[in-house]
């Protein structure tokens, strides 16, 4: 436990808080973490009476003068017995701050209920012989003091408590202060020592604790780091301690003030034994050399000394812990500590130290105390691992010289008079970074958090080299010329540092730097290297970026979260100056959205070649995915056009792209998906290549007669007029003779045939240029075989008709050609390829068509012959159209069969007109000859039809409509019966009888009638006895008859004799027989009740019986309750009715049985409800009586169903005649009424008085019966006192009453009492016995109780009844009465959300008292004002809030609430501003884009801000360099320029006037090119063309122009245009039939110039004055260039700049 310091120190570790003699933990005044790392848990140590009289006897032998203290101490702790409780006041001493530490009050009864405080275990005391061994075994664990016997015990009382119920009261214990003196004692044997058991806790008298008593201790041990165990002789034999005057003076002064707090540090390793610990605490060493220290010490603790040097330190390099608080330190000196690389813990409160510019670095430091010094500063090394910096009560004024400090987390500089510095906390987080955790031992203030967030991050480092800390609106400016400052001497002469600064960097995004000098008086340029480096924080030691030494770095993953920073390092002619530098903000995360850095396209812009587009891309922490990109085409003064297929990064330049400019888009595309902002690049003008062929070939037979075709791939722009030429070979071979030209094809005649012919390609381009010649041969033409041409196929192409052919044959004579026919279903030929044949082939060409041609088309076959029999190549001809069929139609139509009911009608006919299809046949029936029909349905589309009964008396056709198997309908055809259809003959087609032959049941007779409409048919039932005897049954005339009791045993039949209603018989029909009939089943015909239907009464029932000869027959009873419920009684002749059958019916069912034992149907009565007996009281008792037990009357009841009875109870003093009470006219004034129900309960009247009930039996239909009275046969005994429903209830703010509800006979004065419940303990509150009561302070965040102690009107008390406890007492919530906005409501501005505070005393006192934290959310609004909703800005939860681009139009909210100490929070108060105006519209980093040639295009790029822009202004305008004066150029208002011949020389302006989209204008902001210069292959062109001094170009007019007309559509004629160095003019060449004409002839003398159309660039007009001007047209932009710049040079001497100049040509 060597780790432990003082335990009142403020730098002190709390890891380690043992519990002292009493249970209480010692407490100390450092901070405690409340994140604190693993804590080791001790047992603390109990002292019995043996041990203080052990060590009392022998302070008598070493000093007198103890005596008394120790007396006194023993008296103390032996009244405490085993376990010492008490509430002392100890002496007062100091820590390293000089404070004075806090007591606590102890509790006996505390820890014997709760074992020890905060989860420790009280451990046994010494004089407990069960618990010695246990405790031996813990003591081994923890370190002795054996050094002194210590000076002083404290006094302790015990506080005796007497529980009330389950209550635990406690009343004050007073303090007593301990005198502590200091006395010098000899060392105590070993054999003594090893009896006496120590802790690792301090051995001084504080914080409610007994001062532990151990042999061998020092005075000064009582106020020590750790005390030494385990003492040997031969190391501290002659070690004296003693008390010095100035360690007196120190203990004096050090009690100001105390600090109870811990502060938490790391773990040292604490098990250590005395070869490795050194304890001369106030021992008045005055030098370390005088001292043996061991090289393995680890921890020495030599505070209370006069030491002034660590000279000899050097040689502990083991050393852990330092303790040398309150010695004579001056500093500096400590150079020694170089050597103690693993010192961990050091302690240097409260010297003399001024300076810690000589303390070390330290790799493991991690504690360091400073306190009570006189330090100025905290300049000092860097401390890797430091972790706890204490300072206070210093001279601190400064925080220059701030050392680097990674992993600090507590900094505590109270009463420093640098305190008074504005921001202390902020400055203090810039400079520590986010390890800091605490300042001045309170957690870091939001507010201050977000204040040093406003700071840049060269702050820390200003302020280490003595900025003066300002409001961070200022610091910016502030830092920056604080730097400069310090730089001044070291920039390079002639120069101002005028910036430096570094983007906000983004990860895998660009990140620019910006360092400017500007030159107020140098003569030499200035260069600038840099070099990048990166850091964890901005006061570390940055290290240096490989590679990183341009003007912009790519930020990595890896430097996410960290620092950089530039240094710049100025060169001036040759010399190296001093660097300067600058610090980002944190890297943060990319956004994810990749985008576009540099775009580019290579290679030769020449038709053929292949370009390739090239991107620099910052993914911006995106992974890198496949990209998007495409090629536009933009031709002269047009959009940009997509060319399909090209979207590569490669493409092959073609035809199309001649004279257009080639855009290349490209748009980042990340593999999640995210796209960038696409970005394209242009090209110069694409140029085409010289002309040239290929793959030059004849195409066709080299035959006689054909034509053969010249072919070749031209490449080189467009073709122009390309020349062909046909040369035929000579007979011999060696001569080519010229056959045709000017055509690629050629007809090969007799003049070839044996010969070859060459083909001749001489490529020429659209402007003339001419390539080289290539050629083809063929191979030797051929005679011609017979070959047929013009082969036709002549005559009508219909069925039937006759068709030839007729053809033309070449090739000689003809033969006996030959002539084959077919027919096909296509109108296409393809060989003989579905051709079927339609005969053979043969020599004549006329041919039948036949009908199965019909809907073919025809095709011949013609085989040339030469009369020698070669036959030559067939030819095809094909119809144009299929051959025709003739029109469907019928030839003839007839119906065959008789035409009467029942008969078949069949229809015959015949079809001509090609295949027939599906014809239409229809049926239809005619009243009469004349009439239309009536179409027949059911015999559509047959050729017969049955006829119906609905046909009889009409006439029957039939209509066939014919219909070809191609769809053609031809006309329709009708015949028409010579007949009316007859009736067929009456007759029964079948006749059965329906039903069973079973008395009493209805047999009918079902028939089928045939034969016209049915008349009145005649029917006749029948009767067959079993001797075959068949009688006709009189009346049975109907088709129905009912079989009765004669006609069982015999058959039954029926007849008909069907009849038409013509009166037409038919012959008779007889159905068979059924039977024989048999009996029915037997059946009740009647059912009654006999008997009176009232509870109590009999009935019985008469029933008649039917269906043979009666048997045992069934009778059952059953009760009804409801429809769907019933019971079933008795099955007797009788029923004897009861209570239960009341307010139900009896049914009863009744079964007829034959003697045959055969059951009929059952039959079922239901009698009326029965109704009740009057009702009756049979019996009343009252059993005994007694206060708030409820009453029940002993009673019995008979007449129905008992209903809701009458009842009166009655209280009389004494008993009356119960004829009395059931007359109550009778009743005397002694009886009162005290309830009406069945049931009472006595109260506290009815003690002692009688009570009687008076009950009237009521039936449930109401009915009342005699009245019956009963009385008690005691009076009503009163009940045991006692309280229930015991509560507090608030009466209003602070003010609470008790209430309870009495019980038991009449209450007398009853106590009350008031309980406060803490922690778990309910304490008596003296002086508090009414029933309301008055919260004090003493009572927030306790619980208050109520008790109640109820006592009887005869003294009789009850038990103490408890309330439940209240809600914790806590004073009136923190509320805000407002929230208002301060700052303006624009974007870009700052909005502050500021509270306002209710004026009454109450809220004040609770906000400067109780206030924790108030916390802000800030929202936005979304939607329009009648649905608006708001959506939180997550991460803006500070006072303050920037107004954003987003928040235009939308009304910003604030929530505000406050929390108080005890955790509560107030309601949300809000604040909502108007809607969020925009900010004026600006435009930034405004620049133009493009390459600086004369060709190029350039496009103008800034950053807006300002709301939403609209349509900004751009003007584009041209400034001749070195003049201010500026040329508008019309028309030029896009974001885009495409540059011409005009601009070289001047430099191009854009004029950008911002617009927001309602109209209001920003400041106009221009930006502007590097002179303009012309192309390269046109400078040189231009250059050899000047250099010539005379020039003649081909060029191009109107054939009809006049001198003031523009040029328009027409004819172009060609001129000479000759130029020189002294005049310009323009021929018309001559021709056969005239001769060269001047047109336009001048000088370069004004007003002499050249205009340029920027529609047409391949058009200028020259203007030689205002009478001789002309519009002339070259083909291409490039020639046109090089005319005007030729010109212009030429006129160079007129201008006011020399073209010369601009084209670097001297003159």
């Amino acid at each position: 436990m060597e780790a432990l310091a003082d335990s009142h120190n403020e730098d002190s570790p709390s890891r380690i808080q043992p519990l002292t003699s009493s249970g209480q933990r010692v407490d100390s005044s450092a901070e405690v973490p409340k994140k604190s790392s693993k804590v080791v848990k001790p047992s603390g140590m109990v002292l019995s009476s043996r041990t203080f009289d052990t060590i009392s006897s022998m302070n008598k032998r070493i000093q007198g003068a103890t005596q008394n203290y120790i007396s006194s101490s023993r008296s103390k702790v032996t009244a405490t017995k085993t376990v010492v409780s008490s509430n002392v006041a100890p002496s007062q001493r100091r820590n390293s701050t000089g404070d004075i530490l806090p007591t606590r009050p102890s509790s006996a009864s505390k820890l014997k209920e709760n074992g020890a405080e905060n989860g420790k275990k009280i451990v046994p005391s010494v004089s407990d012989p069960g618990k010695r061994s246990s405790l031996e075994n813990r003591r081994m664990s923890l370190p002795s003091v054996y050094s002194k016997v210590p000076v002083s015990v404290a006094r302790s009382e015990t506080i005796k408590s007497s529980p009330v119920s389950r209550l635990s009261l406690k009343s004050d214990v007073s303090k007593t202060d301990v005198v502590r003196k200091t006395s010098t004692k000899p060392p105590v044997p070993a054999s003594v020592a090893r009896r006496v058991t120590s802790s690792s806790v301090d051995g001084s008298i504080g914080h409610n604790s007994l001062t532990k008593v151990t042999s061998n201790t020092s005075p000064s041990a009582a106020h020590s780091p750790s005390a030494t165990g385990n003492f040997k002789q031969r190391s501290m034999s002659s070690s004296v301690g003693r008390v010095s005057s100035s360690s007196s003076r120190k203990k004096t002064s050090a009690l100001e003030g105390r600090d109870s707090r811990f502060m938490m540090l790391p773990q040292v390793d604490v098990k250590a034994g005395d070869e490795l610990r050194l304890d001369l605490r106030g021992h008045r060493v005055k030098a370390l050399n005088a001292l043996t220290l061991p090289p393995s010490l680890e921890f020495v603790y030599l505070r209370d000394n006069l030491l002034s040097s660590v000279e000899g330190i050097e040689i502990l390099k083991k050393l852990k812990v330092l303790d040398l608080s309150f010695n004579d330190f001056k500093g500096p000196g400590f150079e020694p500590l170089v050597n103690c690389k693993g010192l961990q813990q050091l302690y240097l409160a409260g010297n003399q130290i001024a300076s810690l510019a000589t303390l070390p670095q330290l790799p493991n430091l991690e504690f360091l105390s400073v306190a009570q010094n006189k330090l100025k500063s905290l300049n000092m090394a860097s401390q890797p691992r430091l972790q706890v910096l204490a300072a206070s009560k210093n001279k601190i004024s400064t925080l220059k010289g701030f050392p680097y400090l990674p992993v600090l987390e507590h900094l505590r500089v109270e009463e420093n008079p640098i305190l008074e510095m504005p921001h202390l906390e902020a400055a203090s987080i810039l400079l520590i970074g986010p390890t800091l955790k605490k300042f001045n031992d309170r957690d870091l203030s939001l507010e201050e958090i977000e204040v040093a967030k406003r700071y840049p991050a060269r702050t820390a480092l200003c302020i280490r080299d003595g900025w003066e800390f300002c409001h961070p609106e200022l610091a910016d400016v502030s830092t920056f010329s604080f730097l400069v400052d310090k730089w001044k001497d070291s920039i390079p002469p002639g120069y101002i540092l005028k910036q430096a600064s570094i983007d906000q960097p983004f990860e895998e995004d660009i990140c620019h730097c910006h360092f400017k000098y500007a030159n107020i008086s140098s003569d030499f340029e200035l260069a600038l290297k840099y070099q990048w480096f990166i850091g964890e924080r901005t006061l570390s030691n940055f290290e240096p970026i490989a590679d990183a030494v341009d003007e912009v770095y790519w930020p990595k993953h890896h430097d996410v979260g960290k620092y950089l920073k530039v240094e710049c390092t100025p060169i001036m002619n040759g010399v190296q100056y001093p660097s300067v530098f600058e610090i980002s903000s944190l890297v943060s995360p990319g956004t994810g959205y990749p985008k576009v850095l540099n775009l580019s396209v290579h290679g030769e812009l020449v038709e053929g070649n292949v370009i390739r587009g090239s991107a620099e891309i910052a993914w911006c922490g995106g992974t890198p995915g496949k990209c998007v990109a495409s090629w536009l085409r933009r031709r002269w003064n047009s959009s940009p056009v997509v060319i399909v297929g090209a979207e590569d990064e490669y493409y092959k330049l073609t035809v199309d792209d001649i004279d257009s400019i080639l855009v290349f888009m490209y748009t980042p595309v990340t593999e999640e998906g995210v796209k960038g902002e696409p970005q394209y690049a242009m090209t110069d003008f694409i140029k085409a290549a010289a002309p040239s062929v290929k793959n030059v070939q004849a195409i066709g037979d080299a035959v006689e007669g054909n034509i053969i075709k010249g072919v070749g791939e031209y490449f080189g722009g467009k073709e122009g007029p390309s020349k062909f030429k046909w040369l035929r070979e000579s007979r011999d071979s060696s001569i080519r003779e010229l056959a045709s030209s000017g055509t690629n094809e050629y007809i090969v005649t007799k003049e070839d045939i044996g010969r070859r012919l060459l083909f001749v390609y001489i490529p020429i381009n659209f402007e003339g240029q001419e390539g080289t010649s290539v050629s083809s041969i063929t191979e030797v033409v051929k005679q011609a075989p017979p070959r047929v041409t013009n082969l036709k196929i002549v005559g009508d192409l219909r069925e039937g008709n006759k068709v030839t052919v007729s053809a033309s044959v070449t090739g000689g004579t003809e033969g006996s050609s030959r002539v084959q026919w077919f027919k096909t279903t296509s109108p296409k030929l393809e060989g003989e390829n579905g051709l079927e044949p339609l005969g053979a082939s043969k020599i004549p060409k006329a041919f039948r068509i036949s009908l199965s041609a019909a809907g073919h088309y025809l095709v011949v076959k013609f085989t040339p012959m030469s009369p020698d029999g070669e036959a030559g190549e067939p030819a095809y001809a094909i119809s144009q159209k299929v051959v025709e069929t003739l029109p469907p139609s019928l030839n003839f139509l007839s119906l065959t069969g008789n035409f009467s009911e029942g008969e078949i009608v069949t229809a015959s006919y015949g079809y001509i007109g090609g295949h027939e299809g599906k014809s239409i046949y229809s049926w239809y029936l005619h009243e009469n000859e004349t009439t239309n029909g009536s179409l027949i349905p059911e015999a559509s589309g047959q050729l017969q039809y049955r006829i119906a009964k609905n046909a009889i008396g009409k006439f029957i056709s039939f209509k066939c409509t014919p219909v070809r198997d191609d769809g053609i309908i031809g006309e329709p055809r009708t015949f028409l019966g010579q007949e009316r259809v007859q009736p067929g003959s009456p007759q029964v087609l079948s006749l059965k009888i329906s039903g069973e032959a079973i008395e009493g049941t209805t047999l009918v007779a079902e028939k089928k009638y045939w034969g016209g409409e049915e008349g009145d048919s005649v029917i006749q039932w029948f009767l067959t006895s079993p001797d075959g005897m068949k009688n006709v049954i009189e009346g049975a005339t109907t088709s129905s008859y009912t079989l009765t009791v004669r006609d069982i045993g015999l058959l039954v039949s029926v007849s008909c004799e069907p009849v038409r209603i013509d009166l037409a018989h038919g012959p008779i029909v007889t159905s068979e027989y059924v039977g024989p009939v048999i009996p029915g089943p037997p059946s009740c015909r009647s059912l009654e009740f006999v008997g009176s239907m009232i509870e109590g009464g009999c009935i019985r029932f008469i029933a008649e019986y039917t269906g043979g000869e009666r048997g045992n027959c069934i009778h059952e009873w059953f009760r009804l309750k409801n429809t769907s419920m019933k019971d079933k009684l008795v099955v007797d002749d009788y029923l004897d009715l009861s209570i239960a059958d009341v307010g139900a019916r009896i049914e009863l069912v009744y079964t007829p049985v034959r003697a045959d034992g055969q059951m009929g149907s059952p039959r079922s009565i239901i009698s009326d409800i029965i109704v009740p007996a009057d009702p009756k009281g049979i019996e009343l008792v009252l059993p005994s009586c007694c206060e708030d037990k409820e009453v029940i009357p002993q009673k019995s009841y008979y007449g129905g169903i008992e209903g809701t009875g009458k009842y009166i109870w009655y209280r009389t003093k004494e008993k009356m005649d119960k004829s009395e009470l059931v007359n109550k006219a009778a009743i005397s004034d002694g009886a009162l009424v005290v309830g009406e129900a069945l049931t009472y309960t006595p109260s506290v009247e009815d003690v002692d008085s009688y009570l009687a009930v008076y009950w009237v039996p009521t039936r449930a239909d109401g009915k009342l019966g005699d009245p019956v009275v009963a009385f008690s046969s005691h009076p009503v005994m009163a009940a045991h006192p006692s309280v229930s429903e015991v509560c507090i209830k608030k009466l209003s703010l602070g003010v609470y009453a008790g209430e309870g509800k009495y019980y038991g006979g009449y209450q007398g004065s009853s106590l009350y009492s008031w309980y406060r419940e803490t922690k778990g303990d309910i304490i008596l509150i003296n002086g508090a016995n009414s029933t309301t009561y008055e919260v004090t302070d003493s009572d927030y965040t306790c619980r208050l109780l109520f008790g109640y102690t109820p006592v009887r009107s005869d003294a009789l008390v009850g038990e103490l009844k408890l309330s439940e406890p209240s809600d914790i007492i806590l004073p009136e919530e923190p509320k805000i009465e407002a929230l208002c906005f301060r700052g303006k409501e624009v974007e870009g501005e700052i909005l502050t959300a500021v509270e306002v505070i209710p004026k009454s005393d109450i809220q004040h006192h609770i906000w400067n008292k109780y206030k924790k934290e108030i916390k802000y959310q800030w929202f936005y609004s979304n939607g329009d004002r009648e649905q608006r909703s708001f959506e939180p800005l997550v991460s803006q939860v500070s006072c303050s809030y920037k107004v954003q681009f987003e928040d235009i139009g939308r009304s910003l909210k604030c929530e505000c609430t406050i929390t108080d100490v005890f955790g509560r929070t107030s309601n949300t108060v809000s604040a909502q501003t108007s809607s969020i105006s925009p900010g004026i519209p600006k435009i930034d980093k405004l620049e133009i884009e493009g390459r600086g040639y004369h060709t190029n295009l350039y496009a103008v790029r800034g950053i807006y801000s300002g709301g939403k822009e609209a349509k900004s202004r751009i003007q584009w305008l041209r400034s001749m360099v070195g003049s201010p004066d500026l040329i508008s150029i019309p028309g030029e208002t896009g974001r885009m320029y495409e540059a011409n011949v005009d601009d070289v020389g001047y430099r191009l302006v854009a004029v950008y006037t911002p617009v927001r989209e309602d109209g209001v204008e920003g400041q106009p902001v221009s930006a502007s090119t590097d002179p303009i210069s012309v192309e390269p292959d046109i400078y040189k062109e231009v250059k050899q063309k000047l250099e010539l001094g005379s020039v003649k170009f081909e060029v191009l007019c109107e054939k009809d122009r006049s001198a003031k007309e523009a040029p328009g559509a027409g004819n172009l004629e060609r001129r000479i245009l000759e130029v020189n160095r002294k005049r310009v003019k323009v021929v018309k060449p001559g021709s056969k039939t005239s001769f060269p004409n001047t047109e336009i002839r001048g000088t370069y003398a004004p007003p002499f110039h050249v205009e340029l159309y920027r529609n047409d660039p391949h058009r200028f007009k020259i203007v030689v004055d205002s009478d001789n001007e002309m519009d002339l047209m070259v083909q291409t932009k490039h020639l046109c260039d090089i005319i005007v710049l030729v010109i212009r040079g030429f006129a160079q001497r007129f201008n006011s700049t020399s073209l010369n100049s601009l084209l670097k040509i001297e003159t």
